[in-house]
C-alpha cells in the first residue's frame, strides 16, 4: 500500500491525480458519442484548432481559456456548416478548418519572436503543472457536461444513431449539434494541458472503443467509458510516477493496453466459447454462437452425461 499512498504527500501529484481523474471520466462519456458518429478525428481536429486560438488569444492579450475556447467553438460551427450540405464529407471539413486555424496559430509564433508564454504544455500536455485554475475549470466543465448529457440523453441519442428520423419525429437537430459541439469543445479546452493536442484524440477515442467491445447497450457503454477513462487517469499517473515516465503518454500507453486486453479477451471468447457451431433438430438445421449453455442443451439432446 505504500507505494500507493507515498505520492500523495505531494500537493502536485493530489492535483495531477484529480485532474486526470475529472479529464478521464469527462473524456469517456463524451467519446461515445463520438465514436458512434464515426467522428473519431474531431477531437485531435479540434484540438488543433483551440491551439491556433489559445496563440491569437495571447497575441490579444486574452486568457488561456479564452481564445481556445472562441476558436474551439468557432471551428466546429464552421465544420457543421461546411458539412451541411453533404457534398463535402465531415472529415474533410473538419481537414481544412481545423489545419487552417492550427496554421493560423504556428504562423503567428513564427512571425512574433517575442513569447512570453510557453505553448509547450498545451502541445504536449503538463499534467505535473496543473493549477488551481485549472482544476476549477476542468471541474466546471465536467459537471457541465454530465448535466447536459444527462437533461439531452433521448434528442442526443436519436441524433447519434439516424439524425434523419431524428428530425422527422421533431427533434431540433441543430440545436442538439451545436450544443454537442459546445460541450465537446469545453471538454477539449478543459484537458488541453493535461494531456496535450497531440494525445486528446487517444483519451476521446480508446474508451469508448474498449466500452463499445464490452457491450452492445448504449448505456452501458456510456457507464462504462466514463469508468475506464477515469481508471486510465488515475492509474496512468501512478504508473508515470513509478516509472518516470511523461504522464500524458502513460495515461495513452496505458488505455492502449487496456483496449488490447479486452481485444484478446473477445478474440479468446469468440474463437474458443462463443464460436459458431452447426446444429441439426429434425429437419431443421441452423447455426448459433455456441456457448457452455448450448453444450449443455447438445449433451441432453445427445443423451450424453455430464461430465
Amino acid at each position: 500500500m505504500d507505494f500507493l499512498l507515498e505520492p500523495l504527500a505531494y500537493e502536485f501529484f493530489r492535483n495531477s491525480l484529480f485532474a486526470s481523474l475529472m479529464v478521464g471520466a469527462l473524456c469517456g462519456l463524451i467519446g461515445v458519442y463520438i465514436v458512434l458518429r464515426g467522428m473519431s478525428y474531431i477531437g485531435h481536429g479540434l484540438s488543433h484548432a483551440a491551439f491556433g486560438g489559445a496563440v491569437v488569444g495571447f497575441t490579444l492579450g486574452l486568457n488561456f481559456y479564452v481564445g481556445a475556447g472562441a476558436m474551439g467553438l468557432l471551428a466546429a460551427v464552421l465544420i457543421n456548416q461546411v458539412a451541411k450540405g453533404g457534398k463535402i464529407k465531415s472529415d474533410a471539413a473538419i481537414g481544412i478548418v481545423t489545419t487552417a486555424f492550427f496554421a493560423l496559430g504556428i504562423a503567428i509564433i513564427s512571425r512574433v519572436r517575442t513569447f512570453t508564454q510557453s505553448f509547450e504544455a498545451a502541445l504536449f500536455g503538463n499534467i505535473l503543472g496543473v493549477t488551481s485554475e485549472d482544476l476549477t475549470v476542468i471541474a466546471l466543465v465536467t459537471a457541465f457536461t454530465m448535466v447536459t448529457v444527462f437533461l439531452m440523453y433521448k434528442p442526443l441519442l436519436f441524433s447519434t444513431f439516424d439524425n434523419e428520423a431524428a428530425r422527422v419525429f421533431g427533434i431540433n437537430t441543430g440545436i442538439v449539434q451545436l450544443m454537442f459541439s459546445f460541450i465537446l469543445t469545453l471538454a477539449i479546452i478543459a484537458s488541453m494541458n493535461i494531456v496535450g493536442v497531440t494525445m486528446i484524440a487517444a483519451t476521446l477515442v480508446i474508451p469508448a472503443i474498449t466500452a463499445r467491445m464490452l457491450t452492445d447497450s448504449f448505456s452501458r457503454m456510456i457507464i462504462y467509458s466514463t469508468l475506464i477513462g477515469a481508471l486510465m487517469g488515475v492509474v496512468g499517473m501512478y504508473l508515470s510516477y513509478i516509472f518516470n515516465a511523461a504522464s500524458g503518454a502513460t495515461i495513452v500507453l496505458f488505455g492502449a493496453s487496456l483496449f488490447c486486453l479486452v481485444l484478446l479477451f473477445n478474440y479468446i471468447k469468440e474463437r474458443f466459447i462463443l464460436h459458431e457451431h452447426i446444429h441439426r433438430h429434425g429437419d431443421v438445421i441452423h447455426s448459433h454462437p455456441h456457448g457452455p449453455r448450448h453444450e449443455q442443451q447438445d449433451q441432453e439432446e445427445s443423451g450424453q452425461p455430464r461430465p
